[in-house]
């Protein structure tokens, strides 16, 4: 599916949304098309409408702070499924960097995706006391990180919307 990017009326992503419900916000006069896909059309019996890529909202949404919820499919996913210390992308699982043992706790900072051998191997030890590396350090990933990466095909047209802004 490709989903359509849906924006808050000042432009701040909020969320996807299939095709469909897309054109019905731009039919009912509820959005208005930021940008279409140059590849496709949506059709009727009797005519042709632009396919949205980028819509925006006529109405301000007033939503509260959206937080990634910390589970185990969006771990994989922030570390794009490949073991944090070889880049196996079989057999994984999740390690915490500082080992519940030693007190370690369950949050975005202290797991990383590994795979099963890299986490036998580190065992309850910290990374420091093995010969293991650590290819990039765990974050807390914002909402907007996680939209960049909800669709499987690239959306070339999302990219204004959704990096950050640089004041200047």
């Amino acid at each position: 599916m490709m989903g359509v990017l849906v924006l808050n009326q000042d432009f701040t992503p909020l969320a996807l949304c299939h095709v469909n419900r897309a054109f019905l916000l731009i039919f009912n006069a509820k959005a208005e098309l930021v940008s279409e896909s140059k590849s496709r059309v949506l059709r009727s019996i009797s005519q042709s409408y632009p396919y949205p890529s980028v819509i925006k909202l006529n109405r301000y949404v007033n939503l509260p702070y959206r937080s990634v919820i910390l589970n185990r499919h969006n771990i994989f996913k922030r570390d794009q499924n490949k073991c944090q210390y070889c880049g196996k992308t079989q057999d994984l699982t999740l390690d915490h960097l500082i080992p519940r043992s030693r007190g370690g706790k369950s949050v975005w900072t202290n797991l990383v995706t590994a795979c099963l051998y890299c986490n036998a191997k580190k065992g309850d030890k910290l990374i420091s006391e093995t010969d293991l590396i650590l290819h990039k350090k765990p974050i807390k990933p914002s909402f907007i990180m996680f939209l960049k990466n909800l669709n499987h095909q690239k959306q070339n047209e999302w990219g204004p919307f959704l990096e950050p802004k640089s004041h200047n």
